[in-house]
């Protein structure tokens, strides 16, 4: 018979996406963040992201040998966690205490727990978290903003450490104030937000609803909501970092209940804990209830029916 029918496995349809490009995607979108850092805080922000991508890519490759696995640095995830962990430190901090990072991201939370797509929470933001623990004066000493003069520049407060009347809207808006590298210029993240958005590599519900409960409860506690949804990380976390496939649900109920979770906590951390910024612990705390959210909120098969009450599953 010349006409043959040939059967195989599902999927039968499959998308042309593939983990390289989605990677490649994330890497686009974080080109205006990270040339806004170099223009705000100078060429030494471009070593401390090259430190951090050339870190995790050999920390992957070296972990996937020792493992004899075969080796990923090809599809980009070790670049986009060496990238996203960069732009989450100060720029004036020891590269070696970047390095440590991105041991902690790669080798720890990613490859001990099986590689890409098996890890729990988010590599970048957990190392983010350790260092923070662990170095707290080097990661939260900032250097005067608007293109980076010296090392031994003086620190200053960031926003959400001082009065919100120091600095107004264009400020937050363009970034020209003191932060991590990539947290700082608003603009640079919203485009890189839409960019994710229309090349469908992110659903626009994390975001929208992550930002839009933490206005919520700043205006719930009395705080300036645009004032809050600007400043610090929210929108590097909201866009980047919060949509991560592996750590955040794939329902859709279940993401507006973790986008929401994320706000609640990030508000209430950010008043009433003893760290002005909480984006980084409100989304690992929301990671790790990700199974409980997406047992809750997946559908029903339709026609299956009701369990009569007092009846053993």
């Amino acid at each position: 018979m010349e006409n043959k029918m040939y059967v195989s496995s599902s999927p039968h349809f499959r998308s042309n996406s593939s983990t390289t490009k989605i990677m490649l995607d994330v890497i686009i979108a974080l080109v205006p963040a990270t040339i806004a850092s170099v223009i705000i805080f100078g060429p030494l922000s471009l070593m401390l992201i090259g430190v951090c991508i050339a870190s995790c890519v050999l920390c992957e490759y070296i972990c996937r040998k020792v493992m004899k696995r075969d080796t990923t640095i090809g599809d980009l995830s070790a670049v986009v966690t060496g990238l996203l962990l960069a732009l989450n430190l100060p720029v004036n901090i020891n590269p070696l205490i970047a390095v440590f990072g991105c041991i902690v991201a790669i080798v720890v939370v990613k490859q001990m727990f099986g590689g890409i797509g098996m890890n729990f929470v988010n590599p970048a933001l957990a190392a983010r978290i350790v260092l923070l623990v662990s170095f707290p004066n080097a990661m939260m000493t900032w250097v005067d903003a608007f293109f980076y003069k010296a090392p031994d520049a003086v620190a200053s407060a960031t926003p959400l450490a001082s009065d919100p009347s120091a600095y107004s809207y264009t400020q937050l808006l363009l970034g020209t104030h003191g932060g991590s590298l990539g947290e700082t210029c608003a603009i640079a993240l919203i485009l890189g937000g839409l960019y994710l958005v229309v090349r469908k590599v992110i659903s626009p519900i994390i975001p929208c609803v992550y930002i839009l409960t933490s206005g919520v409860m700043s205006l719930i506690i009395g705080q300036d909501p645009i004032y809050q949804i600007l400043s610090g990380g929210l929108l590097l976390g909201a866009i980047f970092m919060a949509t991560d496939y592996a750590t955040s649900p794939i329902t859709k109920w279940g993401k507006v209940v973790y986008a929401v979770g994320c706000g609640v906590l990030t508000i209430l951390l950010r008043t009433y804990s003893n760290m002005p910024e909480g984006v980084s612990f409100s989304i690992i705390l929301m990671n790790i209830l990700v199974p409980l959210i997406e047992s809750a909120t997946t559908p029903k098969a339709f026609g299956k029916e009701k369990k009569a009450k007092g009846e053993k599953k």
